[in-house]
Parts: structure tokens; C-alpha cells; sequence
């Protein structure tokens, strides 16, 4: 998606209108649909500013320009650091995080800036996890990543940390939503973790650079954390924690909100299993989160998939060609043969199912099987090995 050009000075009126003090989202938003742009809102006088409901005070701010000081400083500090701007009118932008109630005008972005047009699904949880706490991030952040989805999480110690260092590692794609600027490492024993995701990754932040990680900036962060995504998914935390305040902004926001449920005498289980009682989807694989994805995400999901999966079978390029051209029939009769093969209460290795359907390629059978799994048909099990899911024809 091609860029908003922004200009120097178009940027600093941006940045300007971001520095105002006491000007909150809400009413920057007002202001930004009253007149259009921030230069607009910066050319008015003070009594125009009044008429468009600001307090006095802050009109008299924005009319001074007096904002512009701070502005220059954060036009420097984003220069020297390789960060971009994005305002809320560029078409890079989060699509989904544009909808909620209270978007922030602009967004400070280090990395990969694509990733914001991406499918996402957040993984929150517990600075404090469990062993299995860990073990469940670290694998449904993989599997989901496997699935092209990409994982957003705030960073913090704990569940956030490995949720982004297991989507890394299975070669997935990440964005960290931060509490602070995005040139500000927090925590301080995730430097590692900072400079892979601002490589392969994205850190994304509404709070100016160099903004220190205040206590209060972190709930605020959470409605990005949560908005951007197709749904939010808590592994463990308390029942009034920072990830139960993220599941509560999904719901506001209606997104998906999932939970992993855990052991009953572990204060860590609490905020999910009591989201499960209130209708939260119980969450025992990656499955249980893609079924509930709208279907025209899934269909993209499952194309993406199925290409990637013929380049890394080492398909030569003309049998790939020969492959699209005939996906939508072969498609078809594969996943067909394929669930005729499965059964409900017995597993199939994969092996097994190359033997029986040798008139299909390696590379046709792992993309089908990758297709029915997206759909919810098919379960893969440990050991490549498969099962038809119940209830399913």
C-alpha cells in the first residue's frame, strides 16, 4: 500500500498536534474531522478553536503555536533513530485500530511497517507465568505465526516475552505495542528481543519519543494492543490484571477474546478461566483461533499457506505455474480424498496418506492438509500425525 507523503512541515504539524498539552485522542479527533488536517487546525485563531468546543486554555496553546518547540525535538529524535511517523490518514495505518472509539492520531513506528496491514492476533498474559504458561505462549505464538498471522503483545516480562521470542523463532512475524517512546527499551533485559523485533518485526508506540515507561501509560496501550487484531487471546493473569483490562477493551472494541484455560488452584488461571464463564472461546490449540477468524481471512491465510508451502517443498516454479492455474479443481478433489482417508478416533501418520493417495504430490498433500486444518477439519497431531475432526464430513 502506497505511503501518505508527508512532508517536513506536514509532519511537524502532526507531531505538533500530538505534543499540545491537555489535548487528549478524543478531542484531537474532533478537531482533526472539524477542520480537516492539523495545519488547518493550527492556522485557526484561538476564538475559532473555541467555537469548535476546546477549552479555553488549550486553544490559546494551539493559537500560540508554542507546541511547534516540542515538535521540532521529536522530528530529530525520529530522524536519528530510523522511526516513521504514521498518522492516522495514511493508508499504512491499522485498518481495524482506525475503527475503535478512541484511535491515536499518530502512531511511531520502528520496523517492518507492512506488518500494520497484516492479519494480527494478540497474545497477553502474566509478567509472573507458570511453566505451562510459558510452554502454551511459546506454542500457540509458533503455530499461529506458522499459520501467517501475525502475533502482537506488549513486551513485557513473562507471557508478552515469550510469545514474541517463539513467533521469532518459528520465522513468524511480531509487533510490540510499547508503553512508551519506541526508542526507549523496557524492559531493560529485553534488549536482544528489542533489536530482533525492530529488524524483523515492528514496534509500534503512541507515546512521543523518549517517553519514559510510566505505570499508567501501559493500560492505555493496551486498547492498541487489543484494536489493531482480530482477537485477543489470554494465557494466564490474574482476574484484575493488566491482560484482564486488554480482554475487556477487546470485547469493547468487539473483537474475539479467547483463553487458555488453566489449573484451578493457580491464582495465574483466575482472569482466563473466568473469561471462559463469561464466553470467552476456550482455547486448547491454534485451531480453536483461526475457526473463529471472518471466512475471507481464513481464504487468504489458507492461499498464502499453501504458496509458501509449495516454495519450501522446492517445487520447481513451472509445476507451482502449472499448480495455480488448476488450484481451484485440484484443490477440490485433494481435500476430498484426503478426509475420505481420515477418521474421528484414529490417527493417519503422513506417510500413510502419501501411500494411499499416490496420485498426488508431497507438496499437493501438505498444502490440503494445511487448507483443512485453517477450515477446523482436520487436527494435526504430534508426529505429523492427522485425525478428522468430529462431526465433520
Amino acid at each position: 500500500m502506497p505511503p501518505c507523503t508527508l512532508t517536513d512541515t506536514d509532519e511537524l504539524h502532526w507531531l505538533a498536534l500530538r505534543m499540545v498539552s491537555g489535548l487528549g485522542t478524543r478531542k484531537a479527533a474532533q478537531l482533526l474531522e472539524y477542520f480537516k488536517s492539523p495545519t488547518a487546525i493550527f492556522g485557526r485563531s484561538t476564538s475559532e478553536l473555541e467555537q469548535a468546543g476546546l477549552p479555553g486554555a488549550i486553544a490559546r496553546s494551539i493559537s500560540s503555536g508554542c507546541a511547534f518547540e516540542d515538535a521540532a525535538l521529536q522530528h530529530q529524535m525520529l530522524k536519528s533513530s530510523g522511526a516513521t511517523l504514521i498518522p492516522i490518514s495514511d493508508p499504512r495505518y491499522p485498518r481495524r485500530l482506525r475503527e475503535i472509539f478512541d484511535p491515536p492520531i499518530v502512531l511511531f513506528v520502528l520496523g517492518r511497517i507492512e506488518l500494520l496491514q497484516s492479519h494480527m492476533v494478540a497474545i497477553v498474559g502474566t509478567r509472573r507465568p507458570t511453566a505451562y504458561g510459558v510452554a502454551v505462549a511459546q506454542r500457540l505464538s509458533a503455530d499461529l505465526a506458522r499459520a501467517g498471522l501475525t502475533v502482537t503483545s506488549g513486551m513485557a516480562r513473562g507471557i508478552d516475552t515469550a510469545a514474541h521470542r517463539s513467533t521469532l523463532d518459528a520465522g513468524g512475524n511480531t509487533i510490540a505495542v510499547f508503553g512508551c517512546g519506541v526508542d526507549t527499551l523496557y524492559p531493560v533485559e529485553n534488549r536482544r528481543l528489542y533489536e530482533e523485533i525492530a529488524s524483523k518485526g515492528c514496534l509500534v508506540s503512541e507515546f512521543p519519543m523518549g517517553s519514559p515507561a510510566y505505570p499508567q501509560n501501559f493500560p492505555i496501550r493496551n486498547r492498541i494492543v487489543s484494536g489493531m487484531g482480530h482477537g485477543v487471546i489470554v494465557v494466564e493473569g490474574a482476574q484484575y490484571s493488566g491482560s484482564a483490562i486488554t480482554a475487556r477493551l477487546a470485547m469493547e472494541q468487539e473483537r474475539e477474546v479467547f483463553a487458555v484455560p488453566g489449573n484451578i488452584t493457580s491464582k495465574s488461571s483466575w482472569g482466563p478461566n473466568l473469561l471462559i464463564k463469561q464466553g470467552a472461546k476456550l482455547v486448547q490449540d491454534w485451531n480453536d483461533v483461526v475457526v473463529e477468524l471472518p471466512a475471507e481471512v481464513r481464504r487468504e491465510l489458507i492461499a498464502q499457506g499453501k504458496q509458501r508451502l509449495l516454495v519450501e517443498s522446492g517445487a520447481p516454479e513451472s509445476s507451482m505455474e502449472s499448480e495455480a492455474s488448476n488450484q481451484g479443481e485440484t484443490s477440490r478433489g485433494i481435500t476430498q480424498a484426503i478426509l475420505g482417508q481420515l477418521q474421528v478416533d484414529a490417527t493417519v501418520h503422513i506417510d500413510d496418506l502419501l501411500e494411499r493417495l499416490e496420485n498426488y504430490s508431497s507438496s499437493e498433500l501438505i498444502a490440503a492438509l494445511f487448507e483443512l486444518e485453517m477450515l477446523g477439519l482436520v487436527k494435526q497431531l504430534p508426529g505429523k500425525n492427522f485425525v478428522k475432526v468430529w462431526g465433520e464430513a
